[in-house]
């Protein structure tokens, strides 16, 4: 069995933690890296304040394989994901060449001045290497195992295309799901035994309600097949048994 490979997200930016921005990119990467067999474990949001940002990157970064942020690196006086980045992993943040000469390049073609604001959009920390933006042209980056993406969905999305065959990847995890006509707090005891019975597993619990009384959703998942079944057997088991 592969190494298991594990990933968190920093999302920045004042806009969604005062709810003017509905974020839509956590779901996208959790669906993206669960596919890709890595394990999303955290998510942090955070504000635009420097000190937030490089003291949420630098516990993560240590802690998981990968660490992917959003946010942050426009051209507006309060996109300081580069200089946090930077100060994160003690280099400078400097303009970088060829995101430079993109950018300019990309201005004069749609024939608007490539001004001190839109400038900002080329600054990186030292080392760090392009992510490619084939939306906007504005580069994000990758340092260490810190890959720094915008905030925009379409940009996002489209940045993650070029970011997801560069990663490891982990043996993916399998699920079954088991539909429970009664709801959780019949199921709650014999559901938790089962799950201490089989710990290569990871057994949610999902309730409903509809037509006048609740029932359960029970999805197991496990990177074992054999797991999956075993586990899966039981909890339709159990089911069938408090049914009766």
């Amino acid at each position: 069995m592969s190494a298991i490979v594990t990933a968190a997200m920093v999302v920045i930016g004042d806009e969604i933690l005062s709810g003017r921005t509905q974020d839509r990119n956590i779901g996208y990467l959790a669906t993206l890296l669960t596919a890709a067999g890595i394990d999303l474990k955290e998510v942090r949001i955070v504000p635009d304040e420097e000190d937030e940002i490089v003291a949420a990157v630098n516990a993560l970064r240590e802690r998981y394989t990968y660490l992917f942020t959003t946010g942050g690196i426009g051209p507006t006086h309060d996109d300081i994901t580069a200089d946090a980045i930077a100060r994160a992993f003690g280099v400078p943040c400097e303009y970088d060449s060829k995101a430079y000469a993109m950018l300019e390049a990309t201005y004069a073609a749609r024939g608007l001045e490539f001004t001190e604001a839109r400038k900002r959009m080329a600054r990186m920390p030292e080392g760090a290497e392009h992510i490619a933006n084939p939306v906007s042209t504005a580069p994000g980056f990758r340092i260490g195992n810190v890959h720094v993406m915008a905030g925009v969905p379409a940009v996002f999305q489209a940045m993650m295309d070029n970011v997801l065959p560069t990663l490891h990847t982990g043996t993916k995890m399998l699920s079954a799901m088991v539909p429970c006509p009664l709801g959780e707090g019949v199921i709650g005891g014999p559901l938790a035994e089962i799950q201490k019975r089989h710990p290569d597993t990871i057994i949610g619990s999902y309730p409903k309600f509809g037509e006048g009384r609740f029932s359960t959703e029970l999805v197991v998942r496990a990177r074992s097949p054999e797991a999956l079944e075993a586990a899966r057997a039981e909890i339709e088991k159990m089911v069938a048994e408090l049914a009766a």
